[in-house]
């Protein structure tokens, strides 16, 4: 029975939504097909890659927030995950695989911003699933041409003498930024700084802030 949605709001008080039965895609096609020929192979079971999904839905931006909030603490660690982020990141505890991870100090002379220009490649292990404006192909192409105008319409507005640095993430390396400490955090403990570590400040499209007192 049809519906008249002047209003596009159901009776429950949300938004219709339209039915999402459009058909698969060529690349949703292929995935089903090979998960159930390696099941079918018994290389894997239905259980197991359960359980990997389940396991990469649980990674959030907490686990990149505690290694910066540890970097910011402790010059020591700030120091060894500069120079190899991934072992830094192995010590720890943090499970991210083969992964070629590369820490970015944001500091008072330089500012950076992580890209994939090519797709989507993003630290997973570390920050979790990417926002959907990570992979448009607008914030690829344009991050690279004009970085500052991205971050201005990201809310953060940088002085023109201050430098932008672009990275651009690959299959192989991944990249993640350390922002800079938020000013009067000084007698916050380590697990009060993660929780003002936000995923954006640690893609460079935001900042860390101080929590209003």
């Amino acid at each position: 029975m049809p519906h008249d949605h002047h209003d596009h709001v159901s009776p429950s008080g949300h938004p219709y939504r339209a039915d999402d039965d459009t058909p698969l895609s060529y690349w949703q096609t292929m995935e089903i097909a090979v998960r159930e020929l390696l099941v079918e192979k018994d290389i894997t079971t239905a259980e197991e890659i359960n359980t990997q999904i389940d396991a990469m839905d649980a990674r959030s931006p907490a686990i990149g927030a505690a290694l910066v909030a540890r970097a910011w603490c402790d010059p020591e660690f700030k120091t060894q995950l500069l120079a190899d982020a991934s072992a830094a990141s192995r010590e720890m505890g943090f499970d991210i695989g083969p992964m070629h991870l590369i820490a970015l100090e944001n500091t008072a002379d330089t500012h950076n911003i992580v890209v994939c220009t090519l797709c989507s490649c993003y630290p997973r292990n570390l920050l979790g699933l990417p926002p959907d404006w990570y992979k448009s192909r607008a914030y690829r192409s344009r991050t690279v041409k004009e970085p500052r105008k991205v971050l201005s319409e990201f809310g953060v507005n940088l002085p023109n003498s201050m430098p932008i640095r672009v990275h651009d993430s690959t299959a192989d390396m991944r990249y993640f930024v350390i922002p800079m400490r938020p000013d009067g955090t000084e007698d916050l403990s380590q697990d009060a700084l993660a929780a003002l570590v936000t995923r954006d400040s640690m893609i460079g499209t935001g900042i860390a802030t101080a929590p209003i007192t």
